[in-house]
């Protein structure tokens, strides 16, 4: 992993902001040429920090219902219950976490119905002991 300086970190949050940002005005807006730009975009990419590009949909286009999951665990568990969860593709991203939970998973379905579904599938999963889930009313930050 590379060591990522004031302006490796500047550049990432401007990317996050809008990653489709012509190399120009990103440089014009960084302070540096955009050939310094574009070689910390390829470095950073071929090292594994920035790991890809993606659109970001305005919320509510879709009529997703989005939720967080907490999920306890029993014992051994762990990596039995991730390779289920896994395949579940309402599932956007999974966490280990520590303190009284053991995963943290993101919901994203296009239904309360379906939404129920997958909080019944998620409950039966063997290894779950319990789980608290929350859903995401409206973002403030991006």
């Amino acid at each position: 992993m590379p060591e990522i300086d004031d302006l490796d970190r500047r550049l990432l949050a401007a990317l996050r902001t809008d990653a489709r940002e012509p190399v120009a005005s990103l440089a014009r807006r960084l302070g540096v040429t955009r050939a310094t730009v574009t070689h910390r975009i390829e470095r950073l990419t071929s090292a594994g920090v920035i790991l890809g590009f993606t659109t970001r949909v305005r919320e509510g286009a879709e009529g997703d219902v989005r939720a967080i999951s907490f999920i306890e665990l029993e014992g051994r568990a762990t990596d039995r219950v991730i390779d289920r969860l896994r395949g579940l593709p309402e599932i956007v991203s999974l966490h280990t976490t520590n303190g009284g939970w053991d995963l943290v998973a993101e919901i994203r379905t296009t239904s309360l119905a379906e939404f129920d579904r997958l909080l019944g599938r998620i409950r039966s999963v063997d290894g779950v002991v319990n789980s608290e889930t929350s859903l995401l009313l409206s973002s403030v930050l991006v």
